[in-house]
C-alpha cells in the first residue's frame, strides 16, 4: 500500500511538472490555438449550423423578461415613527379654489371731476373772491372778475352795432326811392333797386351785431351779461369768471391785482362726491385681474367698515422698480369723509373653479422641481415629482403627476425628506434630469 501511494504521488509530481515546462515555453499556448482555428475551420465547413446558432441567439434576446418596469422608489417610515414625527396625510381631490389677493391702495382725485379754470383774454385781476386753497364753491359761484381793455373795447364794438342795426338809417328805405315810383316806368324800376338795397343793408347790420354778440360768447360772457349790455348801451367795466362744477379749490394760483394772460391757469376745483382708490398689483398676479371683479376696500380712518367696490380699469404699464401695475376702484363719497392720500387695506376674491389640489404643505419645492412623498400604506412613501400650477388660500393646483383619490405627506415633509436623503431614494426618473 505505502508503495502504491508513493508511485501516486510521483506520478502526480511528473505532471504538474510536465504542465509547468509546456506554460513556461509556450507549448500550451500554441495547442490551445491550435484547437481555436480548428473550432472556427469546422464552423466555417458547416455555415448551416452557424446560421441556425446565429438565428437562435437573437429570438433569445427578443423574449422579454416577464416584467421590465422599473421599481418604484420609496422610502419607509414605521408607523410609530410617523406619530413621533407628526406625519400627516391628505387626500388629492378636486375642490373649489378661490384666491384673494390683499394690497394696499392709496385715495386720488376722480380725474373726470377735475376742472380748471381760466381766461381767454388779457387782463388784471380786481376783485378776488376766493382767496385760499380747499374752500368748497358752488356751481356757478364767482371765483374772480378781471378788467381788460380788450374787452371793453369790444362790448363798445357791440353797443355801436345795435345802434346802427336799430337806426332808420339801417330799416328805411333809399330817400329816393317813393319819388322815383311817381316817374312812370323807369322810375318803378329804381324804386325796385332801392328797396333791395335797403333790405341787403338791414340784413347786414344784424349780422354785424350777431358777430359781436359771438365774439363776447366765445370769450366767457354770459347771455343775462350780454342782454343787459345790449339793454343799457353801457359795457361792463370787468368779467366775472364763475366755478364750473361744485367741488374744492385744490389749486389756487390767482392773486389780487395779477396779470393774466389768455389760457393761463387760475384755479384747480374737484369734486370729491365720487374718489378713486388705485392699489398695486404683482406682475404674476396680474393674469387674474380682470375688469368688473369685485373688491373689499378697508380703511384704519374707518375701523369695521367695508367698501365694495369693482374695478374700472387696469393700466397698462408696471412701474419698473417695484414690478407693478396699478389697478382703479370707484368710491362714492357723499360726506366727503374720504378724502385723497388716504391709505385703504384692498381684498380682491377670485373665483378659480373646481380644480384637482393639494395643500401647500405637501410640496418640497427645490427650486427648479416640485416633489410630493405619496402614501403607499403599510409605512412606506413615494417620492413624486409633480408640476403645479395656481396657488390659493394655501392650496396648489396639480396640473400632473397625482390623481384624485390618492394620499399624500402633508405634514412633517421635511423630514420624511431628510430620511429619504440619507437613504439614498429619489423620484423616479430623476437621473434623466
Amino acid at each position: 500500500m505505502k508503495k502504491r501511494k508513493l508511485i501516486i504521488i510521483a506520478g502526480l509530481i511528473l505532471v504538474a511538472g510536465f504542465l509547468f515546462y509546456l506554460s513556461k515555453s509556450g507549448s500550451l499556448d500554441n495547442i490551445l490555438k491550435t484547437k481555436a482555428e480548428k473550432s472556427v475551420q469546422s464552423s466555417q465547413a458547416n455555415p448551416e449550423h452557424q446560421q441556425s446558432a446565429e438565428t437562435a441567439k437573437p429570438e433569445e434576446q427578443s423574449q422579454p423578461p416577464e416584467e421590465q418596469t422599473e421599481e418604484v422608489p420609496t422610502v419607509e417610515i414605521p408607523l410609530d415613527k410617523q406619530q413621533l414625527i407628526g406625519v400627516k396625510t391628505t387626500e388629492v381631490a378636486v375642490k373649489p379654489l378661490q384666491k384673494i389677493i390683499r394690497t394696499v391702495g392709496r385715495i386720488e382725485y376722480d380725474e373726470r371731476r377735475l376742472a380748471t379754470v381760466n381766461t381767454k383774454i388779457e387782463g388784471w385781476i380786481e376783485k378776488l373772491y376766493v382767496d385760499y386753497t380747499g374752500r368748497y364753491v358752488k356751481k356757478g359761484e364767482p371765483l374772480s372778475e378781471i378788467y381788460s381793455p380788450e374787452l371793453i373795447a369790444t362790448q363798445q364794438e357791440f353797443i355801436n352795432a345795435v345802434k346802427w342795426g336799430q337806426s332808420p338809417q339801417a330799416t328805411r328805405p333809399h330817400p329816393g326811392g317813393l319819388a322815383e315810383e311817381s316817374r312812370g316806368e323807369g322810375s318803378g324800376v329804381r324804386g325796385q333797386e332801392s328797396k333791395v338795397v335797403s333790405e341787403l343793408i338791414s340784413k347786414d347790420a344784424a349780422a354785424i351785431v350777431e358777430a359781436a354778440r359771438q365774439r363776447l360768447r366765445l370769450w366767457d360772457i354770459t347771455e343775462n351779461q350780454i342782454k343787459k349790455i345790449e339793454e343799457t348801451g353801457k359795457p361792463i367795466r370787468t368779467l366775472t369768471i364763475y366755478s364750473p362744477v361744485s367741488g374744492y379749490v385744490v389749486q389756487k394760483m390767482a392773486l389780487q391785482g395779477m396779470r393774466v394772460m389768455p389760457g393761463e391757469k387760475l384755479f384747480d376745483v374737484a369734486d370729491l362726491s365720487t374718489v378713486w382708490v388705485v392699489s398695486d398689483i404683482y406682475e404674476y398676479e396680474l393674469p387674474l385681474i380682470k375688469t368688473g371683479q369685485t373688491a373689499k376696500i378697508s380703511l384704519s380712518y374707518f375701523p369695521g367698515k367695508e367698501f365694495s367696490s369693482v374695478i374700472d380699469y387696469v393700466y397698462p404699464a408696471l412701474a419698473g422698480e417695484t414690478r407693478t401695475a396699478k389697478v382703479r376702484f370707484s368710491i362714492s363719497n357723499p360726506g366727503g369723509q374720504l378724502k385723497p392720500q388716504m391709505f385703504t387695506n384692498v381684498e380682491v376674491k377670485i373665483d378659480l373653479g373646481r380644480k384637482l389640489a393639494i395643500p401647500d404643505d405637501a410640496v418640497i419645492d427645490t427650486g427648479t422641481r416640485q416633489i410630493v412623498y405619496v402614501d403607499k400604506d403599510e409605512g412606506y412613501f413615494e417620492p413624486r415629482e409633480v408640476m403645479l400650477g395656481i396657488r390659493a388660500e394655501g392650496f396648489r393646483e396639480v396640473v400632473m403627476g397625482l390623481k384624485a383619490g390618492e394620499k399624500v405627506a402633508s405634514s412633517a415633509t421635511f423630514l420624511i425628506d431628510s430620511e429619504a436623503q440619507l437613504k439614498g431614494v429619489t423620484p423616479l426618473g430623476e437621473h434623466k434630469h
